[in-house]
């Protein structure tokens, strides 16, 4: 009821609707630029939140998330290059249609598969949300600490490569939140003496750092020798067997994208190939995927949506970002004065039922804006690279210097970017440092308040029907992650002894 009473008429408002297609708009240019995506759009627009209102700036903001998976789409068919990490599997039948002719059947099939995966995901995030906050409202500082702990380990140790690797850049992450002054005893940390360190370093360095401009610099150095096949809008309509061959793939798909999409950390990308292997193992002609079949368009497609849109569950109920992308969304609702949690949905109904109504008007621009722009995406594929980024890292720097005419922060911010580039070279899941720069400090806070409740025991917090059952899960997620990386090793040096 909450939804038509107060969603529907704070993101009906003349400023929000521009700022949902702004969003929307920005996100579909960003996901069409090979290398760049969500996380590296949505650091770059940080700076300009901080002179918004919440509302406003959560739409923009999510709307360049959800719009970026759209668009990632487009360059996945054309030029065989993933806009995002979710749109990698795209590849696998998207670039085989476009290729023998079928480049706007394709697009169609991504585009509505993506509307239908954001529609569906939306319905879950509406309607599970609230439920969850209606739970939460009874956790403590014990539940609190032992939700972010096991949130944090879960998201370091599912990350691709070395689970060692994962919780060092978690660990460093939490280092760097500590920064400033301690709340507590008022004592400075870690400034070396820098007095612009004494109220800490803040969400939008770090993520337009890490993120942004490492994002851009790697990207410099993608190759786009591929053919852009043209596409005119006749192409795309689809028969009666297009639509029924994408429609429950879809369904599917988006079934799975709702599921992964609401477990923090997880992300998109395992939802897409879950979806993908569905597909291919309940199809009559399994050999024929990888040849530029529909269904493997449709499902992969309706599974990355869908997590987009749930990724919002925990940020939204729990104050824990399902994701990266939604981790810099919180910390600017953070930079807002907004604190997240389950009494964000009680205390600012307007901006949840505002946010989630803007998610429906958001997911219909985009199919407005997806169909008949097709052939303007695709001709930004042909912008140079060498023209494009430093205009990018510029507004970088600008918008960093703006928040607090610091020039300090600029090269703060480029340090960060250097620590993003090499993290790239390295293999270094850089995921994990941001999410344990944002949520260490509200670690910090928990565990020290729920040890003055339990008068220093750290043995009364364990004890605690959720805080335990969550700090055994943690443990049990830890076991089994380096149980499995230990048993791949083995395999793979048993395959390399018999080769």
């Amino acid at each position: 009821m909450e939804f038509f009473t107060i969603g529907l008429p704070a993101a009906l408002t003349i400023e929000a609707l521009l700022y949902c297609l702004a969003g929307v708009a920005l996100g579909t240019f960003i996901g069409v630029l090979p290398g760049l995506g969500p996380l590296a759009a949505v650091s770059l627009l940080l700076p300009v939140t901080v002179y918004l209102d919440p509302l406003l700036a959560l739409i923009m903001l999510a709307g360049i998330y959800y719009g970026a998976e759209y668009g990632g789409a487009i360059v996945s068919i054309l030029l065989n290059m993933p806009g995002t990490p979710g749109n990698a599997i795209t590849c696998l039948d998207g670039y085989p249609m476009a290729k023998r002719g079928e480049a706007g059947k394709a697009l169609f099939t991504a585009a509505i598969s993506s509307f239908i995966g954001g529609a569906i995901g939306i319905l879950v995030l509406q309607f599970l949300a609230p439920s969850i906050v209606t739970v939460a409202l009874s956790f403590g500082a014990a539940e609190y600490f032992a939700a972010i702990v096991f949130s944090l380990v879960a998201a370091s140790t599912i990350t691709d490569g070395s689970v060692a690797k994962g919780l060092a850049m978690l660990g460093a992450g939490i280092l760097i939140g500590t920064i400033g002054t301690d709340p507590y005893t008022g004592v400075i940390r870690y400034s070396f003496g820098q007095f612009e360190l004494m109220d800490g370093v803040t969400i939008a360095l770090v993520a337009l750092g890490l993120f942004a401009i490492g994002e851009v610099v790697m990207a410099i150095g993608v190759k786009r020798d591929g053919k852009i096949f043209a596409v005119k809008l006749r192409d795309m309509y689809p028969s009666r067997k297009d639509m029924k061959s994408l429609f429950w793939p879809s369904i599917r798909g988006s079934a799975w994208g709702s599921f992964f999409g609401a477990l923090p950390g997880v992300g998109p990308a395992i939802a897409t190939i879950t979806s993908y292997a569905t597909e291919k193992n309940i199809a009559k002609n399994p050999e024929e995927f990888g040849t530029g079949r529909i269904e493997g368009v449709a499902g992969p497609e309706a599974a990355n949506n869908a997590a987009a849109q749930t990724a919002f569950i925990p940020m939204l109920s729990l104050g824990i970002p399902g994701s990266a992308t939604t981790a810099v969304m919180l910390g600017a609702l953070i930079m807002n004065g907004i604190i997240p949690g389950p009494r964000l949905i009680v205390n600012e109904p307007e901006l949840f039922w505002g946010l989630v109504a803007s998610f429906w008007i958001g997911n219909v621009l985009l199919l407005v804006l997806n169909l008949p722009l097709i052939g303007v995406w695709a001709s930004i594929l042909r912008i140079p690279y060498h023209l494009l980024f430093p205009g990018i890292i510029a507004i970088m720097c600008v918008g960093v210097y703006s928040i607090h005419n610091s020039s300090f922060e600029v090269l703060l911010v480029l340090l960060f970017g250097l620590i993003g580039y090499f993290g790239r070279l390295l293999a270094l899941p850089l995921t994990p440092l941001l999410l344990g720069f944002l949520l260490g400090p509200m670690l910090e806070e928990n565990l020290r308040r729920a040890l003055i409740l339990a008068g220093g025991d750290f043995g009364r917090i364990a004890v605690r029907p959720i805080a335990g059952s969550l700090l055994v899960l943690t443990v049990v997620c830890l076991i089994a992650v380096v149980g499995l990386g230990l048993m791949r090793k083995r395999s793979n040096a048993r395959a390399e002894q018999a080769a």
